[in-house]
């Protein structure tokens, strides 16, 4: 039997990161067949085209720059445990991530979208890499196998737009306050970076 996953997701939200690997996990113990399909969600649609500084981000989010590293710290330890090194001492900038998740779309298209997904968290989250960058953003999914005349043309281009207006649609219709969040075969619902064995009992409800 073979399974639909709906992600709505934020290449920027560590634990969008967390709950990928969460549910990549959960795949393998089901050994189930599951088709997994990620759908844009902007955490700050108001972001300026280029991004703003990280620590300004934070600190204006949180209150202060203490209290944005507390929350570092548990999201690296949690990291950690799931084979993810968290590197947030090298994030300059938090981007705007509208080309990226444009990018995303395209990489479906050419059956490369997981590729896409994990090397764009992979640049952010443990390189620090700027993912608002549009060249930045170009040299990532190249190397993963979207096809780089074609990322470009799209960035040239409006190609992609619908998409994020379609996402936001989506998401008001499952009331979708934070992500990440998985809809699973169109009939189940989680929220959030949930352990692998809630995945596992997730597909095993749809299956009834």
């Amino acid at each position: 039997m073979k399974l639909s996953v709906d992600v709505i997701s934020d290449v920027i939200c560590p634990w969008c990161y967390i709950g990928k690997r969460r549910l990549e996990k959960a795949i393998d113990a089901a050994d189930l067949q599951v088709s997994v399909q990620w759908h844009p969600f902007q955490l700050n649609p108001t972001m300026p085209k280029e991004g703003i500084s990280r620590k300004e981000y934070r600190t204006r989010k949180f209150g202060s720059w203490e209290r944005s590293m507390e929350l570092d710290a548990k999201v690296i330890a949690v990291g950690e445990a799931e084979g993810i090194h968290f590197a947030f001492d090298k994030i300059d900038q938090t981007p705007n991530t509208i080309d990226a998740h444009r990018l995303i779309w395209l990489a479906d298209q050419s059956g490369c979208q997981d590729a896409v997904v994990e090397a764009l968290f992979r640049a952010y989250f443990t390189e620090g890499q700027d993912i608002g960058n549009r060249q930045t953003l170009i040299n990532v999914v190249a190397e993963v196998g979207l096809d780089r005349q074609a990322a470009e043309a799209m960035l040239d281009s409006d190609e992609g737009m619908d998409v994020i207006a379609n996402a936001t649609e989506m998401s008001k219709r499952y009331e979708v306050d934070g992500v990440p969040f998985f809809i699973i075969d169109q009939k189940l619902t989680l929220a959030g970076a949930q352990n692998s064995e809630t995945f596992v009992d997730a597909f095993k409800q749809v299956q009834i």
